[in-house]
């Protein structure tokens, strides 16, 4: 992942010192819990916990030669162990260090993400209600449909974050496991109640069975996740470009003071963190097909996941975070123009309110597909010769002989069309919702 994306928290986590420190916590639980059960001596398990320690320059001198990472890590560790080493990795295979410590780094990188999406379902939520009210057209096919509040698409963004808090949740459960089942899977050196006591030292799960490796059903999930969210966050921003258009003009992200939009046209102000938004979120998706590919190995394990998962894991993790932090900052910096909304919501000369005046008919005894053509005519001819809806239904004597002035004007009333806003707010939110007026403003 680009460097600049990286923040310093989930940088860390994927770092060669955090993996090599994980690796080092589980030969340090591992030696524990082997001395407990009387396994290796108690005095070579306190050396190692005491004086384990590793020099990242010192274990790739030694890769150079063994060509085998986790070989090349203990040997650094055994030299600052001292006799002692030879219980090091005992009994142990490389799978059982590598998989349980990336199990480590993957529940500490989705405390980072959560941390994130709390973040942002918050200032979703305070732009929401602030927003609450301020009414805007509604679009289905890019096309106006019916009148809406900026408030009710803020509140489906924060349902779906909610929706994604609880995804992530569940995959941290799933990679949350460790094990030290050997080479094959079958205990044949240590028994399992030593795995369980190591995964209990490290506060991860015991898996129930396992081959040389932890299966990556678990670890698809888990990018699967991370790509729904991804996806997520690529749907809100695709929309703030959407409205960012220069026709639309409704949302606009920050643009700082000094920010510069383009090399050759001072004039611009692009949407260029919402893009960037997008972007990374087809990198996810691309790195979760490659979770999928992982599921399958050769017998008990082979290495072909190694490598990928070497990129995919921190990659997904460091732009997710990256596009987390982002987001939220666009979010509580949106810039509203409530003046455009208004603008655009009339543009149409009022045709959006045809399917209120289609019921109103119906409710006065005239059948849905007579009512329908009736309404149908006017709006095609207020497209056609760009008039006022409701002056041609009203000189419509189809329609005035059905429905008195009073009846066509309810029909045209935001209010009414506006009147369940703070019943939705309430069962998004589960608070009572304060204040039930409609205005230009927030």
């Amino acid at each position: 992942m680009i460097s600049r994306y990286t923040h310093p928290d989930m940088g860390r986590i994927w770092s060669d010192q955090r993996r090599y420190e994980t690796w080092l916590l589980v030969e340090t639980a591992a030696a524990d819990a082997m001395a407990a059960a009387g396994i290796v001596p108690a005095e070579a398990a306190r050396d190692i916990r005491e004086r384990g320690a590793f020099d990242i320059a010192r274990i790739e001198e030694i890769e150079q030669t063994t060509q085998h990472d986790v070989i090349a890590f203990t040997t650094a560790v055994a030299e600052h162990v001292g006799p002692s080493a030879r219980w090091l990795h005992f009994g142990m295979t490389s799978s059982d260090v590598i998989d349980t410590a990336q199990a480590i780094q993957m529940r500490e990188a989705c405390d980072l993400i959560l941390r994130n999406l709390d973040a942002l379902a918050e200032a979703i939520r305070d732009r929401a209600f602030e927003h609450r009210h301020t009414p805007m057209i509604g679009r289905t096919h890019g096309v106006h449909a019916e009148p809406m509040t900026l408030g009710l698409k803020l509140a489906l963004w924060y349902a779906e974050v909610g929706r994604d808090i609880e995804r992530v949740r569940r995959a941290r459960a799933v990679v949350s496991v460790g094990k030290l089942s050997g080479a094959v899977g079958t205990f044949a050196h240590l028994p399992p109640a030593i795995e369980a006591d190591v995964c209990q030292r490290l506060g991860l799960e015991p898996a129930p069975v396992s081959s040389q490796v932890i299966q990556r059903d678990r670890h698809a999930e888990l990018l699967a996740m991370l790509a729904i969210t991804g996806a997520s966050l690529e749907k809100f921003a695709l929309e703030v470009r959407g409205l960012q258009k220069t026709e639309i003009g409704e949302l606009e992200e920050p643009f700082g003071k000094g920010q510069k939009g383009s090399s050759a046209m001072p004039h611009k102000r692009n949407p260029i963190g919402c893009e960037q938004i997008v972007g990374l979120a087809r990198l996810i998706r691309a790195n979760a097909q490659a979770a999928f590919e992982n599921i399958a190995l050769w017998h008990e394990r082979d290495i072909s996941h190694s490598s990928v998962e070497r990129i995919i894991l921190p990659d997904s993790f460091i732009a997710l975070d990256h596009m987390l932090r982002r987001f939220t900052r666009i979010v509580r910096g949106l810039a509203v123009h409530p003046d455009r909304m208004h603008e655009n919501l009339n543009r149409s000369r009022g045709v959006v309110f045809s399917g209120t005046v289609l019921l109103e008919l119906a409710k006065k005894g005239v059948s849905r597909e007579q009512a329908y053509e009736w309404v149908q005519r006017n709006a095609m001819l207020s497209f056609a010769e760009q008039r006022d809806f409701k002056t041609l239904l009203e000189s419509d004597t189809d329609v005035s002989r059905v429905l008195s002035k009073t009846d066509i004007e309810r029909a045209f009333d935001l209010k009414e069309q506006l009147k369940h806003v703070d019943d939705v707010f309430d069962r998004v939110f589960q608070t009572e919702s304060a204040g039930r007026t409609i205005s230009l403003g927030g």
